[in-house]
């Protein structure tokens, strides 16, 4: 990827200490935060190069994305009430991260399909995603299909017939290589795409059956326009979408707001597109 040319900064990263409490991306992830860092988002690849079931079959049908929904703080703040008042409980700005990633791998890399799990991460387990969503980071986990426990945090010997250890016999570096190109092309979408809209609200100001959005506008220069996107309430992908041009307000006439979520993204004149923001309430009083 260092033969090209992108729109924001890409940094590929190592950290120390992952088995001893996350100490290296912890840190990495207080720093950028106390810093002010900008993080649009952040990958964690760990544990994608077995496709050998202990049962000795193969899987290599699709990688698990793992993927937080609502941020497990103490105290929620006010706007995260909001959204779930409003039933935007899977559309916070993780959830949007992994279904950008799923649409651009069935894009660009569709012989490896993204299977989005509706979770921090496994149980007992953790990765270096972690910290970044506990700094308020969009965050997700890259993880093959199914694990061989025997090959994890194991010294390498046979004990009772079993071979324990993580050998490179055991990696599969066909499949590496396509968890490699998904996230390339996540990588290289999310670099060239403008940034996401701010400030995008939904006009709940009277009963309609129409639905109108607005929001601030983009800075990049080479802006097209926005995309507005919805789905049912219970879907878990966009279903529908409509290019609006480059103008701050839109009406989706015939889409009642009750029915469907809402979101906006921003697109440039090649194509590109960023992740959707969904609209906070322009508040109306509300009525019986």
């Amino acid at each position: 990827m260092s033969h090209y040319k992108f729109n924001a900064t890409i940094v590929f990263l190592t950290v120390a200490a992952e088995e001893q409490a996350l100490n290296g991306s912890t840190h990495w992830a207080t720093t950028a935060k106390e810093k002010g860092i900008n993080v649009a988002a952040m990958f964690t690849d760990d544990i994608v190069g077995n496709t050998l079931r202990e049962d000795g079959t193969r899987d290599r049908s699709h990688v698990r994305l793992f993927a937080e929904g609502v941020p497990p703080l103490a105290t929620l703040p006010a706007a995260v009430r909001t959204q779930l008042a409003t039933g935007g409980e899977n559309d916070f700005p993780t959830r949007q991260l992994a279904r950008f990633i799923q649409s651009v791998g069935a894009r660009y890399v569709p012989q490896l399909p993204v299977h989005v799990i509706y979770r921090r991460d496994r149980y007992l387990r953790g990765g270096d995603h972690s910290p970044f969503l506990d700094a308020g980071y969009a965050a997700v986990r890259f993880t093959e299909p199914r694990e061989a426990y025997t090959r994890q945090h194991e010294d390498v010997g046979v004990r009772d017939g079993v071979l324990y250890g993580d050998t490179p016999d055991f990696v599969d570096f066909a499949y590496i290589a396509e968890v490699a190109r998904v996230n390339a092309a996540a990588l290289a979408e999310l670099s060239l795409a403008p940034a996401a809209p701010k400030g995008v609200e939904l006009e709940a100001i009277k009963l309609e059956n129409d639905a109108t959005l607005r929001w601030a506008a983009n800075s990049e220069p080479d802006l097209a326009g926005y995309r507005i996107v919805w789905r049912d309430t219970t879907a878990p992908a966009w279903e529908h979408a409509v290019d609006v041009g480059n103008v701050l307000r839109y009406t989706v006439a015939g889409v009642s707001k009750d029915n469907v979520i809402f979101g906006v993204e921003a697109v440039d004149r090649a194509g590109h597109a960023s992740p959707a923001v969904i609209p906070r309430r322009a508040a109306g009083r509300d009525r019986g």
